[in-house]
């Protein structure tokens, strides 16, 4: 489970961030809760994203003027 969890975040985020996590000195605790805290920020920026999203799609259908053609 821990390396298909490892695997995902590799995926998600980059190998970058993945290696720079891997290199940095800690404990696999310490580890795995870095790895959790990126899941949980992408989780945030998902919702603040899609919220934003709404809020334009709605935005646009409240002020979109009818146009009457003839």
């Amino acid at each position: 489970m821990k390396n298909a969890m490892n695997k995902d975040f590799e995926v998600k985020f980059g190998s970058v961030i993945y290696d720079k996590i891997s290199t940095v000195r800690m404990s696999e605790h310490e580890r795995l809760v870095a790895i959790n805290a990126m899941h949980d920020a992408d989780a945030i920026v998902e919702a603040i994203a899609w919220f934003v999203n709404k809020v334009e799609q709605l935005g646009a259908f409240l002020f979109l003027k009818h146009s009457v053609k003839h």
